[in-house]
């Protein structure tokens, strides 16, 4: 089922960020930045702080009572901006991700908004394909990454997010 999450959910949350884009466990999937990137994905205080914006959305993926998935939406001028799709490691590649996709682009087209757009890390080839396999395209923009003590960078080249969109319909 798939919901709104709420301030109560930001521990459960934070876990499921972390463990599915750094560290060990993040291994067990596929969508790992382990490989490129140590320290911590997100905080809890940076996704309380997200939650206060009314702007934002976080919507969770939940099963026996137990949040699986997560996806971050932000309201953005003529667009949705969509990060932080998340799934527990070793449920990937179950179909959750593309429910959350689906939900997310529903949110889109209530909201009036024509388009949804994000940003993936470029060496993140596997990941960029599966979200051209739905219907994302890369608009030619890059962003630079950004140096924090909170994302670590052990990649061997410079980082760069990638801009890719979709129209919805």
């Amino acid at each position: 089922m798939i919901t709104k999450a709420s301030l109560k959910d930001v521990s459960h949350l934070n876990t499921l960020i972390n463990s599915a884009y750094r560290g060990a466990s993040s291994k067990k999937g596929w969508t790992t930045e382990a490989n490129i990137l140590e320290g911590l994905r997100t905080t809890e205080a940076e996704l309380t702080e997200i939650m206060a914006d009314a702007k934002n959305t976080i919507l969770k993926f939940t099963e026996n009572d137990q949040i699986i998935g997560s996806v971050l939406l932000i309201e953005k001028p003529q667009k949705l901006y969509l990060g932080m799709l998340t799934v527990w490691p070793n449920l990937q590649n179950s179909g959750i991700g593309k429910q959350l996709l689906k939900e997310a682009e529903k949110q889109a087209l209530a909201l009036g908004l024509p388009k949804i757009v994000m940003t993936v890390i470029s060496v993140r080839t596997e990941l960029i394909a599966w979200y051209q396999r739905h219907g994302y395209v890369d608009t030619g923009e890059r962003d630079p990454f950004p140096a924090s003590d909170v994302h670590i960078s052990i990649a061997e080249k410079p980082l760069e997010f990638m801009v890719l969109e979709k129209i919805v319909e």
